[in-house]
């Protein structure tokens, strides 16, 4: 009996895995046109850079962009000189990624494979940064301590979350759910890393109207730590 429902529990967690690439891979195409996901703005551009420059290492680090997406973040990090590595499910991200980064004339890799469990092996980083992402995580707890586990000592984690004034997931499994649904409020997410870290600051982002395109009325903020 009890080999049965483990078999079950991998079965419906690799469902949901499937529903989420699959959910991603079809919004890819039309996902840069969001202000803050493909940046074409200059100054939602120079609003972004001027934030991932202040977190990140002034001298070039190597940096992991888990749900990295179509990569215009790790864009930016490139071309301020760091190493980059972008992680992301959906392959059709991942091209877009690889292609936006190589008409900018930078480096940088980008690996398909599941952001709460990068496909990095034993390395290292020196940063690691997610945005808008752990709320499509089915395991979200267990990603935090696994990214920590990425980062080299003093290692900064930076997590750009929100609550979002509409709740729900894009995709389902029958019996499945996804935690945090939705995003998660600042406070929340502060009880959940506040043990693995040091140094923890919370940076409100929601005023900043360049960041997003526009006004918003939802929570937006940085979580900033190290390890």
């Amino acid at each position: 009996m009890a080999l049965s429902v483990a078999v079950e529990m991998v079965v419906a967690m690799t469902d949901l895995t499937s529903a989420i690439a699959g959910y991603w891979d079809a919004a890819a195409r039309a996902f840069d046109d969001e202000p803050d996901h493909g940046l074409r703005a200059e100054h939602t551009r120079a609003a972004w850079d001027r934030l991932l420059r202040a977190w990140a290492p002034s001298d070039p680090a190597d940096v992991l962009d888990v749900g990295c997406g179509t990569g215009s973040l790790s864009v930016l990090l490139a071309a301020a000189g760091h190493r980059v590595t972008g992680v992301d499910l959906a392959p059709q991200m991942i091209e877009q990624a690889r292609a936006k980064m190589a008409a900018a004339g930078l480096a940088g890799r980008f690996l398909i494979g599941d952001a709460a469990v990068p496909p990095t092996g034993g390395e290292r980083f020196d940063m690691l940064l997610c945005r808008h992402l752990v709320w499509t995580l089915p395991g979200p707890h267990a990603a935090l301590r696994e990214w920590v586990a990425r980062l080299r000592p003093h290692g900064r984690l930076v997590m750009v979350e929100g609550r979002w004034s509409e709740s729900g997931p894009p995709y389902a499994v029958e019996g499945e759910t996804l935690p945090w649904s939705g995003g998660i409020c600042a406070a929340d997410l502060v009880s959940a890393v506040r043990t693995l870290v040091t140094d923890l600051r919370v940076e409100p982002l929601s005023d900043d109207s360049d960041l997003w395109g526009g006004p918003v009325s939802d929570e937006r903020y940085a979580l900033v730590a190290r390890i």
